[in-house]
């Protein structure tokens, strides 16, 4: 299957009717962009990026697509034979997989003419806006977690696809591991399960069950303590597996009172090395609470696949520069309440100085950026200048990833997802954030988009 239906209809009409009105090849400049965070978000984290390109590069319309557009009557023939040669040819230009965003963050940019761009609107904001949301949740949660690894085991509260790209969303901000074979298959990710009640109820008694998942997996397995009683349980896989036994998992009850109890026993049975693993709708919030408690990972599902209460970050897809009638490229954007946009396609660079990010630069054409750096100078060579604003660099955010159509790199290799996974630790860095803050708050930086605000975060 390709992806060139995963679009909406008002795609192929609004190509249709610029195809008739003769504007169909005027070159556009479009721009995904969120216009807010989720309220307490400090920052979003986005994911997809790869998957993104990858749906770009298959974005064709073969035999059976055409023949069901045919069928439809929705389309002359003159469009359905333009639609059947199509590929895109323009050039991509975006933030890197694991990058923080923040409002107004021009997280991808999208040149070439209004026919060879337009169509793309749709596949590439529902692969965007669901990997980001997941991804967004989900390092929240390893914020919580402290250094404590992570288990991403959502797969079976989504579509079945959706839970393939969860798991790799979850793998990019810092999860260790996925329960979805899938997922381990396609990106590389490590894997991680051993059983669930079911296999303790299939046995005549808890005991027996023990043995056999000890006998299979060995020592070193995860039991599952809490299908009857908690204390019981573990006294008995500690007598099947000694002191060797690799960890218990709690998926019930008061989870922090518990994690207290079943470590002051394992210790008393000599079984210190015994970790505990905490499962059961689980999210930032609730580890949160559970700093103090004695566990050594968690297993997390629904509330992060499904976007911890913001299944999709808002991002939108908005032409912003468009060719008029004189050949000249002019900016353009919706006026209406609440929805502008700021016209022209723009540059965007994280201000660090030092070691901590301050400022996300999203700054229309080339003038703006050279006035900031202007202002920039003139604010460090100035005699009231901070000294530390010595240590000022801009970083920039966009790169290219596709250029007249063609992939700049290799965006499948299972080093790209560990590319991300490093990217977006470093870039949770910059913000000096700590655990201890909490997880909700205002955003961490201010967005910055003009030189007068440029010149106000200088001051």
């Amino acid at each position: 299957m390709t992806s060139a239906l995963l679009t909406d209809l008002y795609e192929l009409t609004m190509l249709h009717g610029a195809r008739e009105a003769g504007t169909a090849s005027r070159r556009c400049v479009f721009e995904v962009f969120t216009r807010s965070l989720p309220e307490g978000r400090r920052y979003g984290v986005l994911a997809g990026t790869g998957r993104v390109l990858d749906a770009i590069a298959d974005f064709r319309f073969d035999d059976a697509d055409l023949r069901y557009l045919r069928r439809s009557g929705l389309l002359d023939e003159e469009t359905l034979e333009h639609l059947a040669a199509y590929r895109f040819a323009g050039d991509v230009h975006g933030y890197e997989e694991g990058e923080l965003f923040f409002p107004n963050s021009p997280v991808l940019r999208i040149e070439g003419t209004f026919e060879d761009a337009v169509m793309l609107e749709t596949v590439v904001l529902s692969i965007l806006n669901h990997d980001s949301g997941i991804a967004s949740a989900g390092s929240r949660m390893i914020t919580a977690a402290r250094g404590r690894p992570c288990i991403e085991m959502g797969g079976r509260r989504v579509h079945e696809d959706a839970a393939i790209a969860a798991a790799r969303a979850a793998y990019i901000v810092g999860f260790h591991s996925t329960s979805n074979l899938a997922a381990g298959a396609h990106y590389r990710i490590p894997v991680a399960g051993t059983a669930a009640h079911a296999f303790t109820l299939l046995f005549d008694s808890e005991e027996e069950a023990f043995r056999a998942q000890i006998a299979s997996q060995g020592a070193g397995t995860t039991v599952l303590v809490d299908t009857y009683d908690v204390e019981a349980a573990v006294r008995t896989a500690v007598e099947i597996a000694g002191p060797q036994l690799g960890a218990v998992r709690l998926d019930s009850g008061d989870l922090g009172v518990q994690a207290h109890e079943v470590r002051a026993l394992l210790d008393s049975l000599g079984a210190t090395d015994t970790r505990i693993t905490a499962t059961g709708d689980l999210d930032e919030y609730r580890v949160e609470e559970l700093t103090e408690a004695p566990l050594d990972g968690y297993g997390i599902g629904t509330r992060l696949v499904t976007g911890g209460g913001h299944p999709a970050p808002g991002f939108v897809y908005k032409l912003v520069e468009r060719e008029g009638a004189d050949g000249a490229m002019h900016p353009v954007g919706k006026r209406s309440q609440d929805k502008a946009t700021l016209g022209a396609g723009k540059a965007a660079y994280r201000m660090i100085v030092g070691e901590r990010a301050h400022a996300e630069l999203v700054l229309p054409g080339e003038s703006e950026v050279a006035e900031f750096e202007r202002e920039l100078i003139a604010e460090l060579t100035s005699g009231e200048a901070n000294p530390e604003w010595a240590r000022t660099s801009l970083r920039p955010l966009q790169k290219p990833m596709i250029l007249g159509g063609e992939p700049v790199h290799d965006l499948r290799a299972p080093a790209v997802v560990e590319a991300a996974r490093a990217r977006h630790a470093a870039s949770v860095a910059e913000l000096g954030l700590s655990p201890d803050d909490g997880p909700d708050g205002p955003p961490a930086i201010p967005t910055v988009t003009d030189g007068v605000e440029a010149a106000r975060v200088l001051s």
